[in-house]
């Protein structure tokens, strides 16, 4: 049969009963604008979460893990070589948190073609003296301009320059709520004591903010170089080196590779934030059932008016039918008609996502926790759009099968018969 003929006999049946299209039409676009925008703010959400902790972790971690040894001496001994050795209350040996041969280590590192980069880092443990009291905490020596360029560091910086870290001798950047508890303004000199007794006077020049309130109690950020002469030890003494990969996914792989290759402890980002990650999947998953579920019941509303329109239309089908017109052709008629309604519907759902992805993207978000977060977060991914688009074809042929199906198969003597 003439497609032309069955496109515009579909139109006319569409046009005849125009609200009903119009409300299965509207139902359908109603329900891909909620998945799309649903997918894009939970997805974006998703995103500012996850930069929380994964802008500011290695995607690969190298470091000396201080552990007892696992050849004991008992276990050199040829008296006991064939026996079973049990030891119970086994302590640390002589390991150091030091990374021997640093220096040799980060030239290798730096030359793989698969890291974007990699910078040193020292952890020291001290006491910053309040009066008469002593508050915990821990200073984190790094490379300020690496710290930088990896770790958007600047971007935590709430007060101050993250630069003057590096270009202030002496100088630190203390966390937000450490701060807070010390009353210490930028240009202050605040006391630190290392856990050897030895006394330390720091310049604070900035604030730092992760958005994680008890890590910005404790955890402050000063010079690699500063660290290193508040602990008093030389300046290949370092503790960690952070990498930053090229490709996120490759991290488990390198970081057994390196394990290997320097004899040196090593943790990948999926093993260091796995907790993490599942919650993130959890939520995607929920957002994908919740805009599924709204497309499957859009689905239902099409499904019911093509039913009506059926029963309605049966004297049609049959003059259609006792005309020359096949099943196939009834069929592909009531197709037409469901697949309309799905394309036009969900072009309009796609574009009113877009729009409400856009409001929601500037309606303002200010809180003390999330000082790098200036409105609500929302991902703008095109496959977002493509599997609206796809789904409201998909689910609209289904609901339209069906009735389409039915149509095709009825009996126009019956029809004329009964009339």
């Amino acid at each position: 049969m003439n497609k032309k003929l069955i496109f515009g006999i579909a139109r006319s049946m569409m046009m005849a009963r125009l609200g009903q299209t119009l409300v299965a039409a509207i139902g359908v676009a109603f329900s891909i604008a909620m998945f799309v925008t649903l997918l894009s703010f939970m997805n974006g959400l998703n995103d500012m979460l996850d930069g929380l902790i994964l802008n500011r972790t290695p995607h690969v971690r190298l470091y000396n893990e201080i552990k007892p040894s696992a050849n004991q001496p008992i276990n050199a001994s040829s008296e006991f070589k064939d026996s079973y050795n049990f030891i119970s209350s086994v302590k640390s040996g002589i390991t150091r948190q030091e990374i021997y041969n640093s220096g040799p280590i980060m030239q290798a590192v730096k030359s793989d073609p698969r890291v974007l980069g990699a910078g040193p880092k020292l952890t020291a443990q001290v006491f910053f003296n309040e009066g008469t009291i002593d508050i915990t905490g821990v200073i984190n020596g790094v490379d300020v301009e690496e710290e930088m360029r990896l770790f958007k560091f600047r971007d935590y910086v709430t007060s101050g320059s993250a630069i003057d870290a590096k270009n202030v001798a002496n100088s630190i950047i203390l966390g937000k709520g450490l701060a807070e508890i010390l009353a210490a303004d930028i240009g202050d000199v605040v006391q630190v004591t290392t856990v050897q007794g030895e006394r330390f006077p720091l310049k604070v020049v900035g604030y730092f903010q992760s958005g994680i309130q008890e890590i910005d109690k404790v955890q402050s950020y000063a010079s690699i170089v500063t660290t290193q002469k508040l602990l008093g030890k030389p300046s290949n003494y370092i503790t960690d080196i952070q990498i930053k990969l090229h490709d996120l996914n490759m991290a488990p792989a390198v970081a057994r590779e390196y394990h290997q290759k320097f004899d040196i402890d090593a943790e990948d980002i999926q093993t260091a934030n796995s907790q993490f990650e599942t919650g993130s999947n959890v939520r995607s998953i929920i957002s994908y059932a919740v805009g599924i579920t709204l497309l499957v019941v859009a689905g239902f509303g099409i499904f019911n008016i093509l039913n009506m329109m059926i029963y309605e239309k049966m004297d049609s089908i049959a003059i259609l039918k006792a005309t020359g017109f096949s099943g196939n052709d009834v069929n592909m008629i009531f197709l037409v008609i469901a697949l309309s309604i799905g394309f036009f519907g969900g072009m309009v759902g796609l574009i009113f996502g877009f729009i409400f992805s856009l409001i929601i993207d500037n309606i303002p978000f200010n809180t003390a926790a999330l000082p790098t977060i200036k409105t609500y977060p929302v991902n703008y991914s095109p496959a977002f759009y493509f599997i609206g688009g796809f789904f409201s074809l998909i689910t609209t042929y289904f609901a339209g099968f069906f009735p389409a199906r039915k149509a095709s198969k009825v009996d126009p003597v019956e029809i004329i018969r009964g009339k």
